[in-house]
């Protein structure tokens, strides 16, 4: 096996070092669980285990105070941690990666519908996740792109992205319309289907989007999340590349899934999708693309029209079929024609 590109074992070494300076300062392990979801064959368990100050000793903070964004960041990851996950009357280890994540698959399998599984670190600080299991003769899924498709953080500017992470509030950041009745409308027409939000954002903000997704009516799912900095490759990881292999997996741990992708024209979700479709046309339902209006895409990536890759796929090869607007209450409709339209056989 390769050794870890340099950047990666800077890394690794500024973790450690932090972690056993925090721990002797009375910082303890914490853990943040994260949505989960089952398939017909195992339950995937994600979870993040960070070093935090003991919460006994820390003001608590309801749904309706004002929470900033850098809050978030006051952690570290809790690197090489074991941590048991119990599913089931049945326990099984893991041990969080670089980034204090834990990303366990297990061979339980559950019946459709909400499950809670417990977790544990060192037999302690016991935490409760949460599991979705889709209905295993759902036909349909909704995947959801984040940034600019259902919140406004214009996240891909650096400016943008350090004063909305560490700045503004939560309660600040804006929502785009109708897009939360849509999703819940779509999900309400095919009982049992899967929900899941996929962005190229960091793990530690999950806790943050969870929330913001929640407070606007959002239906609740696991959130496929990534992580910015060094990889075991280089110095900087792959969004587009994390997308790729998420619907990847998708599309085989649900084999016969049809999904609804919705994205936005800010970044690379119309490449993505449209590649997807054409490499996976069984799998693929139809694409919701929102446009960005011009300031938005000036924010975005620079310029004040759609961000695009030319040849970076043959617009001629046969796509699912594709619908555009500035939000939910425009896709909607588009949406449901074409969901109501006989498939071909």
């Amino acid at each position: 096996m390769a050794r870890p590109h340099y950047a990666s074992r800077l890394e690794d070494w500024f973790n450690l070092g932090v972690q056993a300076i925090l721990r002797r300062r009375g910082w303890r392990e914490r853990i943040i669980p994260q949505v989960g979801y089952g398939t017909t064959e195992y339950v995937r368990v994600l979870a993040r285990v960070v070093l935090g100050r003991d919460p006994r000793s820390q003001p608590r903070f309801d749904e309706d105070q004002v929470v900033r964004g850098w809050r978030v960041f006051v952690t570290a990851p809790a690197v090489k941690v074991a941590v048991t996950v119990t599913v089931e009357g049945q326990t099984f280890d893991a041990v969080t990666d670089r980034g204090g994540l834990v990303d366990l698959t297990v061979p339980v399998v559950l019946p459709p519908g909400w499950h809670e599984i417990n977790l544990g670190v060192h037999g302690e600080r016991q935490a409760r996740a949460s599991i979705f299991v889709p209905d295993p003769d759902a036909k349909f899924g909704l995947l959801s792109d984040i940034d600019d498709t259902v919140i406004l953080t214009m996240l891909p500017r650096p400016l943008i992205a350090a004063w909305n992470t560490f700045v503004r509030e939560e309660q600040a950041r804006r929502v785009v319309p109708g897009m939360a009745e849509m999703y819940q409308e779509l999900l309400a027409d095919h009982p049992g289907a899967p929900i899941f939000y996929l962005s190229t954002g960091a793990w530690n903000t999950a806790p943050t989007l969870t929330r913001f997704l929640a407070r606007h009516g959002y239906p609740l799912g696991p959130l496929l999340m990534t992580d910015w900095g060094p990889t075991n490759t280089g110095w900087f990881r792959s969004g587009q590349e994390h997308k790729r292999t998420a619907l990847r997996r998708l599309a085989r741990e649900f084999p016969d899934v049809r999904w609804v992708l919705i994205g936005d024209d800010g970044q690379h979700d119309p490449q993505l999708y449209g590649d997807f479709a054409q490499s996976h046309p069984d799998h693929v339902r139809a694409i919701g693309i929102r446009q960005l209006t011009p300031a938005e895409q000036v924010l975005s990536h620079g310029l004040p029209v759609p961000n695009q890759d030319p040849g970076a796929h043959d617009p001629h090869r046969p796509t699912a079929a594709t619908v555009q607007g500035p939000d939910g209450h425009a896709l909607r409709p588009q949406l449901r024609d074409i969901l109501t339209r006989p498939e071909p056989s």
